[in-house]
């Protein structure tokens, strides 16, 4: 049986989200993140489903979150650091970040990049522990 109300209400009831929430984000420059379904938009804990569209240049502190961290780009080069090295991921490409995985992600190239990122369970900035 699932805790998360959400969950239980999907179960019952089909629900149309109209309009993602914009959420303020770390690193620099800003980057936008548009929340469709999350702790913010949906009240959401299971998962969340951001929007991300980052400008060149944008960096932000490495995390080491409690949360798996699926992420597609659809646009430019998201470059995600980890302990085993460096990944570019390109659009069209995906990368997986396990929970408990120290992750810094950035868009160095001109363009930035624009990607979706799936967390289980959702966001939250209380268990992405972020680096000083």
């Amino acid at each position: 049986m699932h805790r998360d109300p959400w969950i239980l209400h999907l179960a019952f009831m089909p629900t149309h989200i109209k309009a993602p929430t914009r959420i303020e984000a770390a690193g620099t420059p800003p980057k936008l993140i548009d929340e469709y379904i999350g702790r913010v938009n949906s009240q959401t804990t299971a998962l969340s489903i951001a929007h991300m569209r980052s400008p060149a240049g944008w960096s932000e502190p490495a995390q080491c979150p409690e949360f798996h961290e699926y992420t597609v780009v659809l646009k430019g080069l998201l470059r995600v650091e980890h302990d085993g090295g460096t990944v570019d991921v390109r659009a069209g490409e995906a990368f997986i970040a396990a929970a408990g995985e120290r992750v810094r992600y950035s868009t160095p190239l001109d363009g930035g990049a624009e990607y979706i990122a799936v967390c289980l369970p959702a966001f939250s900035p209380d268990t992405v522990h972020r680096a000083g």
